[in-house]
Protein backbone atom coordinates (compact mmCIF):
# COMPACT_ATOMS: atom_id res chain seq x y z
CA UNK A 1 0.00 0.00 0.00
CA UNK A 2 1.28 3.20 -1.03
CA UNK A 3 1.87 6.36 1.29
CA UNK A 4 0.51 9.97 0.80
CA UNK A 5 3.49 10.95 2.65
CA UNK A 6 7.40 10.81 2.72
CA UNK A 7 9.56 9.38 6.06
CA UNK A 8 12.02 12.20 7.42
CA UNK A 9 14.93 10.10 5.68
CA UNK A 10 13.13 11.02 2.14
CA UNK A 11 11.50 14.24 2.85
CA UNK A 12 15.44 15.50 3.94
CA UNK A 13 16.70 13.81 0.34
CA UNK A 14 13.92 15.42 -1.46
CA UNK A 15 14.64 18.95 0.02
CA UNK A 16 18.44 18.00 -0.98
CA UNK A 17 17.62 17.63 -4.58
CA UNK A 18 15.62 20.56 -4.95
CA UNK A 19 18.44 22.66 -3.92
CA UNK A 20 20.44 20.74 -6.42
CA UNK A 21 17.80 22.71 -9.22
CA UNK A 22 17.50 25.54 -7.51
CA UNK A 23 21.68 25.59 -7.47
CA UNK A 24 21.56 25.38 -11.62
CA UNK A 25 17.98 27.05 -12.27
CA UNK A 26 18.49 29.97 -15.05
CA UNK A 27 18.89 33.40 -13.55
CA UNK A 28 15.86 34.96 -15.09
CA UNK A 29 13.52 32.45 -14.06
CA UNK A 30 14.83 32.63 -10.53
CA UNK A 31 14.35 36.40 -10.81
CA UNK A 32 10.72 36.45 -12.14
CA UNK A 33 9.70 33.69 -9.65
CA UNK A 34 11.63 35.50 -6.69
CA UNK A 35 9.37 38.53 -7.31
CA UNK A 36 5.89 36.32 -7.77
CA UNK A 37 6.89 34.80 -4.37
CA UNK A 38 7.54 38.28 -2.60
CA UNK A 39 4.32 39.64 -4.45
CA UNK A 40 2.35 36.39 -2.90
CA UNK A 41 3.69 36.55 0.65
CA UNK A 42 2.38 40.46 0.44
CA UNK A 43 -0.77 38.85 -0.65
CA UNK A 44 -1.13 37.29 2.64
CA UNK A 45 0.28 40.16 4.80
CA UNK A 46 -2.85 42.44 3.17
CA UNK A 47 -5.00 39.88 3.81
CA UNK A 48 -4.26 39.87 7.30
CA UNK A 49 -4.53 43.72 7.76
CA UNK A 50 -7.39 44.01 6.15
CA UNK A 51 -8.94 40.72 8.10
CA UNK A 52 -7.71 42.00 11.36
CA UNK A 53 -8.32 45.71 10.86
CA UNK A 54 -10.56 47.26 13.82
CA UNK A 55 -10.87 44.27 15.39
CA UNK A 56 -8.53 45.97 19.03
CA UNK A 57 -10.98 48.76 18.71
CA UNK A 58 -13.71 46.98 18.53
CA UNK A 59 -13.14 45.46 22.02
CA UNK A 60 -11.91 41.95 20.50
CA UNK A 61 -9.22 40.17 22.93
CA UNK A 62 -5.70 40.84 21.34
CA UNK A 63 -4.99 36.96 21.47
CA UNK A 64 -8.44 36.77 18.79
CA UNK A 65 -7.23 40.08 16.83
CA UNK A 66 -3.44 38.00 16.74
CA UNK A 67 -5.67 34.19 15.45
CA UNK A 68 -6.92 36.36 12.54
CA UNK A 69 -3.81 38.18 11.01
CA UNK A 70 -2.16 34.71 11.51
CA UNK A 71 -4.86 32.59 10.18
CA UNK A 72 -5.24 33.89 6.90
CA UNK A 73 -1.51 34.98 6.73
CA UNK A 74 -0.57 31.50 5.25
CA UNK A 75 -2.30 31.80 1.54
CA UNK A 76 1.09 33.56 0.81
CA UNK A 77 3.37 30.57 1.53
CA UNK A 78 0.89 27.88 0.60
CA UNK A 79 0.55 29.95 -3.24
CA UNK A 80 4.63 30.33 -3.04
CA UNK A 81 4.91 26.14 -2.61
CA UNK A 82 1.91 25.23 -4.76
CA UNK A 83 2.47 27.67 -7.58
CA UNK A 84 6.26 27.44 -7.42
CA UNK A 85 8.43 30.41 -6.69
CA UNK A 86 11.74 31.54 -5.17
CA UNK A 87 11.29 32.72 -1.46
CA UNK A 88 14.13 33.76 0.62
CA UNK A 89 13.33 32.34 3.50
CA UNK A 90 12.81 29.03 2.28
CA UNK A 91 16.06 28.80 0.29
CA UNK A 92 17.84 29.38 3.51
CA UNK A 93 16.73 25.96 4.26
CA UNK A 94 16.42 23.98 0.76
CA UNK A 95 20.36 25.45 0.22
CA UNK A 96 22.05 25.08 3.26
CA UNK A 97 21.29 21.24 3.06
CA UNK A 98 22.03 21.18 -0.37
CA UNK A 99 25.37 22.26 0.24
CA UNK A 100 26.04 20.45 3.31
CA UNK A 101 25.11 16.98 1.06
CA UNK A 102 27.07 17.96 -1.71
CA UNK A 103 23.67 18.86 -4.19
CA UNK A 104 24.53 22.40 -4.30
CA UNK A 105 27.28 24.67 -4.00
CA UNK A 106 28.49 27.58 -1.76
CA UNK A 107 28.04 30.28 -5.10
CA UNK A 108 25.13 28.82 -6.18
CA UNK A 109 23.77 29.32 -2.54
CA UNK A 110 24.96 33.30 -2.48
CA UNK A 111 23.60 33.71 -5.69
CA UNK A 112 19.87 32.00 -5.05
CA UNK A 113 19.54 34.08 -1.77
CA UNK A 114 21.01 37.24 -3.31
CA UNK A 115 18.58 37.26 -5.99
CA UNK A 116 15.92 35.76 -3.88
CA UNK A 117 15.97 38.47 -1.32
CA UNK A 118 16.17 41.30 -3.55
CA UNK A 119 13.22 40.26 -5.96
CA UNK A 120 11.21 39.05 -3.28
CA UNK A 121 11.28 42.83 -2.02
CA UNK A 122 10.73 44.04 -5.65
CA UNK A 123 7.18 41.95 -5.18
CA UNK A 124 6.72 42.82 -1.87
CA UNK A 125 6.77 46.56 -3.03
CA UNK A 126 4.57 46.09 -6.37
CA UNK A 127 1.69 44.52 -3.98
CA UNK A 128 2.33 47.21 -0.98
CA UNK A 129 2.27 50.27 -3.92
CA UNK A 130 0.40 49.63 -6.49
CA UNK A 131 -2.08 47.16 -5.05
CA UNK A 132 -3.18 48.05 -1.68
CA UNK A 133 -1.45 51.92 -1.56
CA UNK A 134 -2.69 53.27 -5.23
CA UNK A 135 -5.36 50.20 -5.50
CA UNK A 136 -7.28 52.53 -2.77
CA UNK A 137 -7.60 49.18 -0.37
CA UNK A 138 -5.54 51.18 2.05
CA UNK A 139 -6.88 54.90 2.23
CA UNK A 140 -5.52 58.44 3.11
CA UNK A 141 -8.36 59.93 3.91
CA UNK A 142 -8.90 59.39 7.93
CA UNK A 143 -12.91 59.70 7.36
CA UNK A 144 -12.83 57.13 4.84
CA UNK A 145 -14.86 53.54 6.70
CA UNK A 146 -11.64 51.65 5.19
CA UNK A 147 -9.27 54.14 7.06
CA UNK A 148 -9.12 51.30 9.83
CA UNK A 149 -7.31 49.21 7.42
CA UNK A 150 -4.61 51.66 6.88
CA UNK A 151 -4.89 52.81 10.26
CA UNK A 152 -3.38 48.94 11.48
CA UNK A 153 -1.15 48.93 8.50
CA UNK A 154 0.07 52.09 10.09
CA UNK A 155 0.94 50.53 13.41
CA UNK A 156 2.22 47.38 12.23
CA UNK A 157 5.09 49.45 10.53
CA UNK A 158 5.59 51.69 13.27
CA UNK A 159 5.85 48.67 15.43
CA UNK A 160 8.33 47.12 13.17
CA UNK A 161 11.11 49.36 12.64
CA UNK A 162 11.39 50.24 16.63
CA UNK A 163 12.38 46.76 17.80
CA UNK A 164 15.60 46.62 19.55
CA UNK A 165 18.32 44.96 16.58
CA UNK A 166 18.63 41.73 19.09
CA UNK A 167 14.67 41.23 19.65
CA UNK A 168 14.29 41.85 15.78
CA UNK A 169 17.08 39.05 15.16
CA UNK A 170 15.82 36.42 18.05
CA UNK A 171 12.48 36.92 16.46
CA UNK A 172 13.55 36.06 13.22
CA UNK A 173 15.13 32.97 14.68
CA UNK A 174 11.49 31.78 15.79
CA UNK A 175 10.08 32.92 12.64
CA UNK A 176 12.23 31.18 9.65
CA UNK A 177 12.87 28.20 12.09
CA UNK A 178 9.07 27.52 11.44
CA UNK A 179 8.66 28.56 8.14
CA UNK A 180 11.02 26.15 7.16
CA UNK A 181 9.24 23.61 9.20
CA UNK A 182 6.01 24.80 7.07
CA UNK A 183 8.11 24.01 3.85
CA UNK A 184 9.62 20.89 5.72
CA UNK A 185 6.27 19.55 6.03
CA UNK A 186 4.81 20.61 2.60
CA UNK A 187 7.72 18.71 1.30
CA UNK A 188 6.83 15.12 3.35
CA UNK A 189 3.03 15.69 1.95
CA UNK A 190 2.43 14.03 -1.73
CA UNK A 191 -1.31 15.49 -1.73
CA UNK A 192 -2.57 18.98 -1.99
CA UNK A 193 -4.42 18.88 1.14
CA UNK A 194 -1.71 17.71 2.93
CA UNK A 195 0.47 20.25 1.51
CA UNK A 196 -1.66 22.97 2.48
CA UNK A 197 -2.36 21.94 5.98
CA UNK A 198 1.38 20.92 6.65
CA UNK A 199 2.12 24.65 5.88
CA UNK A 200 -0.92 26.13 7.01
CA UNK A 201 -0.26 25.63 11.38
CA UNK A 202 3.29 26.22 11.62
CA UNK A 203 2.56 29.80 9.53
CA UNK A 204 -0.32 30.35 11.50
CA UNK A 205 1.44 29.48 14.70
CA UNK A 206 4.39 31.77 13.62
CA UNK A 207 2.40 34.75 13.24
CA UNK A 208 0.36 34.72 16.09
CA UNK A 209 3.33 34.44 18.05
CA UNK A 210 4.82 37.47 16.63
CA UNK A 211 7.81 36.43 15.45
CA UNK A 212 9.27 38.36 12.38
CA UNK A 213 9.42 37.43 8.66
CA UNK A 214 11.98 39.62 6.27
CA UNK A 215 9.97 39.17 2.91
CA UNK A 216 6.57 39.76 4.98
CA UNK A 217 8.30 43.34 6.28
CA UNK A 218 9.28 44.12 2.85
CA UNK A 219 5.18 44.37 2.30
CA UNK A 220 4.16 45.49 6.16
CA UNK A 221 6.79 48.34 6.63
CA UNK A 222 7.23 50.62 3.10
CA UNK A 223 3.14 49.97 3.34
CA UNK A 224 3.03 51.93 6.24
CA UNK A 225 5.44 54.25 5.09
CA UNK A 226 3.18 55.13 2.20
CA UNK A 227 0.64 55.92 4.15
CA UNK A 228 2.90 58.29 6.71
CA UNK A 229 4.03 56.07 8.97
CA UNK A 230 5.99 57.87 11.90
CA UNK A 231 9.88 57.25 12.34
CA UNK A 232 9.60 54.82 9.09
CA UNK A 233 12.05 55.89 6.56
CA UNK A 234 14.02 53.67 3.71
CA UNK A 235 16.87 53.43 6.11
CA UNK A 236 14.96 52.50 9.15
CA UNK A 237 13.24 49.92 7.11
CA UNK A 238 16.35 48.10 6.17
CA UNK A 239 19.08 49.04 9.05
CA UNK A 240 16.17 48.93 12.44
CA UNK A 241 14.15 45.72 10.73
CA UNK A 242 15.47 43.90 7.54
CA UNK A 243 18.81 43.38 8.67
CA UNK A 244 18.38 41.97 11.89
CA UNK A 245 15.41 40.47 10.95
CA UNK A 246 17.54 38.80 7.69
CA UNK A 247 20.33 37.38 9.98
CA UNK A 248 17.71 35.90 12.19
CA UNK A 249 16.17 33.86 9.55
CA UNK A 250 18.94 32.93 8.07
CA UNK A 251 20.08 31.00 11.65
CA UNK A 252 16.87 29.84 11.96
CA UNK A 253 16.04 27.97 8.74
CA UNK A 254 19.96 27.21 8.44
CA UNK A 255 20.94 26.01 11.75
CA UNK A 256 17.49 24.71 13.72
CA UNK A 257 16.50 23.28 10.29
CA UNK A 258 18.68 22.55 7.46
CA UNK A 259 22.04 21.84 10.16
CA UNK A 260 19.96 19.61 12.45
CA UNK A 261 17.87 17.53 10.01
CA UNK A 262 20.98 17.12 7.61
CA UNK A 263 23.26 15.76 10.70
CA UNK A 264 20.53 13.79 12.09
CA UNK A 265 19.79 11.77 8.53
CA UNK A 266 21.94 12.40 5.62
CA UNK A 267 25.22 12.36 7.16
CA UNK A 268 26.95 9.16 6.66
Amino acid sequence: MSSSFKSPVDTAKAISATAGAKNSANIVNVILLSFLAGAYIAFGGLLAVVASAGMLKAGAPIGLEKFVFGAVFPVGLIIVVLAGSELFTGNVMFMTLGVLDGNASVGGLAKNWVISWIFNFVGALFVAYVLAFMGGITPTDATAPAYAISAKAIAVAEGKVTMPFTVAMIKGIGCNWLVCLAVWLANASDDIIGKIVGIWFPIMAFVCIGFEHSVANMFFIPLGMFLGAKGVTWSTIIINNLVPVTIGNIIGGAVFVACIYWYTYLKD
